[in-house]
């Protein structure tokens, strides 16, 4: 089964053997909780959120077109996940502290806090960008898809997101520079 594409296995469980799915959630359930992650800055919502999708993911199967490519349908579901949870529970994500970052034992404290610092007002920088240049800038540099596969996802052109993208780094940026008290280090 490892050999099989992504689309060959959800073809698969379209046809009803959904025990398949299993392959795909071993594939993909750490990408889809990095995405939830870094969108929600909550590690219990974005385990419940991994759940949904694949729970969706099978009670739709029988929608799947191998058409696009599997991840692309799989992050349409996990969009969709998000803003009904954002909807059900009418919530403001922040990403403000919720992240734990690993201890390094070769720096010293004060570049360990530095860092710590500098991560922290990065999360800062990107939970404050709209909804949509942040799910853009995770997919594309987070979740490494191609602007094609993002377009595909939202439903717009390449160029669309080409320029989005270049807009969320920029407006990430200008936002970074003004938490850290407009002081560039």
């Amino acid at each position: 089964m490892e050999s099989l594409s992504d689309s060959d296995i959800m073809e698969k469980v379209r046809d009803g053997q959904v025990e398949k799915l299993a392959i795909l959630f071993e594939r993909h359930h750490v990408k889809v909780f990095n995405f939830f992650l870094r969108l929600t800055g909550s590690h219990s919502l974005s385990e419940d959120l991994v759940q949904n999708v694949f729970i969706r993911i099978l009670k739709y199967r029988s929608t799947y077109q191998a058409r696009g490519k599997f991840v692309v349908w799989m992050f349409r579901i996990a969009r969709n996940v998000h803003v009904d949870h954002i909807r059900k529970n009418n919530e403001a994500f922040h990403l403000d502290d919720q992240y734990e970052e690993p201890e390094s034992g070769e720096e010293s404290p004060v570049q360990a806090l530095e860092q710590k610092q500098d991560i922290t007002l990065l999360q800062k920088a990107l939970s404050q960008l709209p909804l949509k240049k942040r799910e853009a800038l995770i997919l594309s540099r987070f979740q490494d898809m191609k602007y094609r596969e993002i377009a595909e996802l939202l439903g717009c052109k390449e160029g669309t997101i080409k320029a989005n993208i270049h807009r969320a780094v920029k407006q990430l940026g200008e936002i970074y520079f003004e938490l850290q008290g407009g002081v560039s280090s």
